[in-house]
């Protein structure tokens, strides 16, 4: 599949097949979080695997009761790992190791829709509830949430601004 036409047909999914993904596309999917850039080539980010069951019920009530969640076989907890990204300092902690997580976010969903998955990132949910539930250590922040899945829909685009409204160039 050429990358710009997964940009352009990849869609927010909140509804999933009951149907388990196969290990093939989770090692697929594992590479496509660890192949994202990173500032400094810190890679200061953290990726929990979360499949369907008690956890996952628990993370869709953190994430307020946003029950799709728990429905995809898989959710995937981003996180920061600001111990690596103080390599950086202040601007480390608060603006690079989420941009480290966001690029791995997106080639997650990229490549998830190049084998047929739906996506969705979510960035509502209560953090501290949500490392008490995975154990996570304090140096590792949740910034997003991402279930994966076979879709059991097939929304619209949503439309986007047009380059006028959104892009300039600067000469």
């Amino acid at each position: 599949m050429d990358v710009l036409e997964a940009i352009k047909g990849r869609r927010s999914i909140r509804r999933f097949k009951n149907s388990p993904l196969p290990s093939s596309l989770l090692s697929a999917l594992e590479d496509s979080l660890l192949e994202a850039p990173s500032a400094g080539n810190l890679q200061s980010r953290r990726f929990y695997f979360v499949f369907r069951g008690e956890t996952g019920r628990q993370i869709a009530r953190a994430a307020y009761h946003q029950d799709f969640i728990q429905d995809a076989p898989l959710a995937v907890v981003c996180c920061a790992n600001m111990k690596l990204a103080s390599h950086y300092g202040e601007r480390g902690r608060t603006l690079y190791c989420l941009q480290d997580v966001a690029a791995s976010i997106e080639n997650l969903m990229l490549v998830a829709y190049s084998f047929g998955l739906g996506t969705v990132w979510v960035g509502a949910f209560d953090e501290t509830e949500v490392s008490k539930i995975l154990s996570l250590p304090d140096y590792i922040r949740p910034v997003a949430i991402v279930p994966v899945g076979y879709p059991d829909e097939n929304p619209p685009s949503p439309g986007r601004v047009g380059r006028e409204h959104a892009i300039s160039h600067v000469r």
